[in-house]
C-alpha cells in the first residue's frame, strides 16, 4: 500500500497521530504547521490499513481542495 500523501506530510512539516482522541477509542489525525487537516474515527470492523488509506485520501482533499474532515467532533 502506497500512502503518498501521508509520506509527503511527514517528509514536510506535518505529522499524523493514530490512537485515542478523547472519548474516541481509535482516531487517525493529520496536521501541518499548526493546521488540522483531517480527524478520522476508525469504524467498527474497519481494518487498520483502510483507516490509513482513508487518512491518505483525506490529506489529499485538504491540501488540494481545502476540504477538511472532522469525524471526531461531529
Amino acid at each position: 500500500m502506497k500512502l503518498e500523501n501521508i509520506e509527503m506530510l511527514i517528509d514536510g512539516s506535518g505529522e499524523i497521530t493514530v490512537g485515542r482522541a478523547g472519548p474516541v477509542r481509535c482516531a487517525a489525525t493529520a496536521s501541518d504547521e499548526g493546521q488540522c487537516l483531517a480527524m478520522l474515527v476508525r469504524q467498527p470492523e474497519e481494518p487498520f490499513e483502510d483507516l490509513l488509506a482513508r487518512l491518505d485520501r483525506a490529506i489529499a482533499d485538504a491540501v488540494e481542495e481545502q476540504i477538511f474532515v472532522d469525524e471526531v467532533n461531529e
